[in-house]
């Protein structure tokens, strides 16, 4: 039983990771086709400076437009456009 548990086991993972590649390699191939589309999200730019006694101080450092890949995942060095959109706060630790 315990045999035929771990069998069904190894092909679910099997089939995930292959899943997984296969989307990320169509979502490449994607990019590549539609010649590498960018897209332009609004960042506000925060910095952390460390203070005595364990506190912190929190410098608004302004905003400016990132750029980013229109695709699933990141691609030709840039983060995708969606997860720059759902953190558009950043915040650097000096």
């Amino acid at each position: 039983m315990t045999k035929l548990i771990w069998k069904w086991a190894r092909r679910t993972v099997v089939a995930v990771i292959a899943a997984f590649i296969a989307l990320y390699l169509g979502d490449m191939a994607v990019y590549s086709m539609r010649g590498s589309p960018q897209g332009r999200v609004h960042v506000n730019q925060t910095i952390i400076v460390p203070l005595k006694g364990n506190k912190q101080e929190y410098d608004y450092l302004g905003a400016s437009d990132v750029p980013c890949s229109v695709s699933i995942f990141s691609q030709g060095g840039e983060d995708a456009c969606w997860i720059l959109r759902r953190n558009q706060n950043k915040a650097t630790k000096m």
